[in-house]
């Protein structure tokens, strides 16, 4: 009888010892067989698991020297042990605090606004819809992104901070992580293709649980932008385009691989800057840029003036340049939130298909005659 336990008790354990085996297979397998969803993004990793997906974040400020990995579980789901080391964040998430106001275009664009509990700079938000909430103090002030109000931020106890770095030194992440709180580095700022940038509404859509929705909403951003790219490669001409201003004696221009570089390429323009390697900015002298762009025919971005009367009160020779002589000069500056925040920079990385158009519609009206100019506007 002892034998015979003792066999049914050696039968249950090889069958334990065989399912676990197994389980460790099919984990391996489907570790091996997952994708990576993302496809222009070059900063940006998710990879969905049953009950968790793998969110990887690479290169989230310049130079940056190591990637950082988060482990987004669902409710009842399995994380493997080899992964444990890393974050681990509870989705859906239910509150949140975000850094940048491009955060709050994704929030919007997914209709999660309302889960924005904190943000650093609250004049810098343009959103109408997170604004109400703001006023009616749903949005707490955090301060400034590099000393955020650590205090502030345990009490509003959010699922996540979304944060960003200049570097590798933000000691007031370091002190919400201390406390327990979760962070979650974001690094949109730093991709440069219009539509990898954009595909970053992807990151958010996981943490929310959205992440049809955010397919959805960039393959439609992705279908407009390609759409307007095939009416550019129309064009008959390619105007010369200079961009930037004087600030504090430099003059600063995009490089040939920065994120607005590449759209005035995509919109059929010659950058007069474009072959210049590095995705920055470069640091000029007025001579350098006058001696280049004196002829050329537009100018795109001058600062943040708002006329150019304005241009030419701060600096005469601004009037020396064909562009000014012509009225050949856009701005996204001057469409702004109700406390003062820059439209572009919380929409534009969200809707480069926008942007492209208005470059279109700028560099070549006769292409796209029915169009409104969204971000830009022609100074006065």
């Amino acid at each position: 009888m002892k034998a015979f336990q003792s066999k049914i008790v050696l039968f249950f354990i090889m069958i334990l010892v065989l399912s676990c085996k197994k389980e460790t297979t099919s984990i391996t397998t489907s570790l091996q067989k997952v994708e990576n969803s993302i496809q222009y993004a070059k900063d940006l990793e998710i990879y969905k698991y049953a009950g968790y997906s793998v969110l990887k974040v690479k290169n989230p400020w310049p130079n940056a020297n190591k990637d950082f990995t988060y482990i987004l579980q669902e409710k009842n789901g399995i994380i493997p042990d080899s992964l444990k080391q890393h974050t681990t964040i509870q989705v859906p998430i239910k509150t949140l605090v975000a850094t940048s106001t491009t955060h709050i275009s994704s929030l919007e664009m997914l209709g999660v606004e309302n889960t924005l509990v904190g943000f650093p700079h609250l004049d810098y938000i343009s959103s109408e819809k997170v604004r109400k909430n703001i006023d009616s103090g749903k949005v707490k002030e955090l301060g400034n992104n590099q000393t955020l109000n650590v205090e502030v931020a345990i009490d509003l106890a959010p699922s996540v901070i979304i944060g960003y770095g200049l570097d590798n030194h933000n000691p007031s992440l370091d002190n919400l992580e201390k406390s327990g709180l979760k962070v979650v580095l974001n690094g949109d700022w730093n991709e440069q293709s219009p539509l990898g940038k954009a595909e970053w509404i992807k990151f958010f859509g996981a943490l929310y649980g959205k992440e049809e929705l955010a397919e959805v909403l960039f393959k439609s951003i992705k279908d407009e932008y390609n759409s307007a790219l095939a009416i550019a490669k129309k064009a008959k001409n390619h105007p010369t385009v200079l961009a930037g201003a004087l600030f504090e004696e430099v003059w600063y221009v995009p490089q040939g691989e920065s994120w607005g570089s590449l759209f005035l390429k995509d919109a059929g323009a010659k950058y007069l800057w474009a072959n210049e390697k590095g995705s920055g900015g470069l640091s000029l002298s007025f001579e350098q840029v006058f001696e280049k762009a004196q002829n050329a025919d537009f100018w795109i971005g001058p600062g943040q003036f708002n006329s150019l009367e304005e241009m030419e009160k701060t600096n005469p020779h601004y009037a020396q340049f064909k562009a000014f002589k012509t009225k050949q000069v856009y701005s996204y500056s001057l469409r702004k939130g109700k406390t003062g925040g820059m439209i572009y920079f919380e929409e534009a990385p969200n809707r480069p298909d926008l942007v492209l158009k208005d470059l279109i519609k700028i560099l070549h009206p006769e292409l796209l005659t029915d169009y409104e100019l969204h971000f830009f506007k022609k100074l006065n």
